[in-house]
């Protein structure tokens, strides 16, 4: 099966429990007609392996762009790093862009790469612009051009990079130090939402204190919170302060004993009013609603039999609110869950089974997306490999 269409939500998160709709969680007011289009509806089902080993639908080509250990550039000593995991794109002045990428490694032996790429989609040059960290997973884009990159480990923090790499990269501790997933940055509130990697993980917000000159808020100032579901039949929730965000006494999860758990906080994306985020535990896709304060689950594996997404991990949306989800294993795919309510296989590399797909992203120009299989074909580290996607994602209003 290619194609299945969600007829219905659930929230089921933590022992809470209620229904509800996948449409009331993605559809919204705005007027797309100056933009292109999403195709993601129409797309066909994926075909056999290409010479990469990708299926794909009909129309849609892959191209190798990376590949750990190797330059991305010939002649270039910068060697692609191990591991990659979170991505995103960042448009450039001239119509270029440049794709950032975390990387997983332990023992300070991570970081984030970046590979920039001609207003075509051709790569130009590759540098580091965060090195000495250790198990850089996913991260969160800001909105004046700089990516948060999070490392997962139980003193873990959040770094803001420069995509040009001009400039040194900043720690953030008053986002929080524990085992770091991913960030999204709230638009209209200008709030910074932050998973949490454990079973008993929590979702934290950032409230600044003050903000940069252009609007966008001041990572140097300001708190953290913790979310707690109060009514489990609306999903309504209140948020608490944390007394000790750089955890010095005690670790931020424990902090707040009436927080809600999620289990294996994962991606996270901020669209229109709403926070879009996962758990690979339980295997869902929440919403969270920041104007009505309520949250709601999108998807549910469990209500899915036969469930084509599974494995949840990575997350990214495009510009008419479709939902991209990386797997984790699953069967090595990225799903689409459509704005009109389905979900469809954009891709799958069935050699891949020891490794996981992660850095889902769109060019700017939203011709081409960004992905990595983290381990590749061997399941090693050093063998990921990362690949960009053409095709028709979108047509013309």
């Amino acid at each position: 099966m290619t194609r299945r269409t969600l007829v219905r939500s659930t929230l089921l998160a933590a022992g809470w429990a209620s229904s509800g709709h996948l449409l009331s969680a993605c559809s919204n007011s705005a007027d797309y007609a100056t933009t292109p289009l999403s195709n993601m509806e129409n797309i066909g089902a994926l075909l056999a392996e290409d010479r990469n080993g990708i299926r794909l639908p009909p129309g849609f080509s892959s191209k190798v762009i990376a590949q750990s250990g190797q330059p991305v550039i010939a002649g270039d000593p910068f060697l692609w790093g191990a591991s990659p995991d979170g991505g995103a794109c960042f448009a450039q002045q001239d119509g270029s862009w440049i794709y950032v990428c975390n990387n997983e490694l332990g023992g300070n032996a991570g970081g984030v790469s970046a590979i920039h790429f001609d207003r075509t989609g051709a790569p130009q040059s590759a540098y580091p612009i965060l090195t000495g960290t250790s198990r850089n997973c996913a991260g969160g884009k800001l909105p004046y051009g700089r990516w948060l990159s999070c490392e997962e480990t139980p003193t873990g923090q959040v770094y803001e990079c420069d995509p040009t790499g001009k400039k040194p990269a900043i720690v953030r501790p008053l986002l929080g130090v524990f085992r770091h997933e991913a960030a999204a940055y709230d638009l209209e509130n200008h709030h910074i939402y932050l998973t949490e990697d454990r079973p008993d993980g929590k979702l934290y917000r950032f409230v600044p204190g003050n903000f940069r000159p252009d609007g966008y808020a001041d990572l140097s100032s300001g708190h953290l919170e913790v979310a707690e579901i109060v009514d489990v039949v609306t999903g309504a929730a209140v948020w608490h302060r944390l007394p000790d965000p750089e955890a010095h006494k005690e670790e931020t999860r424990f902090q707040v004993a009436e927080a809600t758990s999620f289990a294996g906080g994962e991606g996270i994306e901020y669209h229109e009013g709403k926070v879009y985020f996962t758990t690979k535990i339980s295997n869902q896709v929440h919403v969270y609603d920041t104007q009505k304060q309520r949250f709601s689950v999108l998807y549910d594996k469990k209500e899915h039999d036969p469930a084509i997404l599974s494995g949840v991990d990575n997350i990214h949306l495009n510009s008419h609110g479709d939902i991209f989800v990386a797997e984790d294993g699953g069967d090595m795919q990225v799903v689409v869950i459509t704005k009109g309510g389905n979900i469809k296989p954009l891709l799958e590399i069935p050699s891949h089974r020891a490794s996981e797909i992660t850095g889902p992203a769109f060019s700017p120009d939203l011709k081409h997306f960004y992905f990595s299989s983290q381990r590749g074909a061997s399941g090693s580290v050093f063998d990921g490999t990362t690949y960009q996607i053409t095709g028709p994602f979108f047509i013309s209003s």
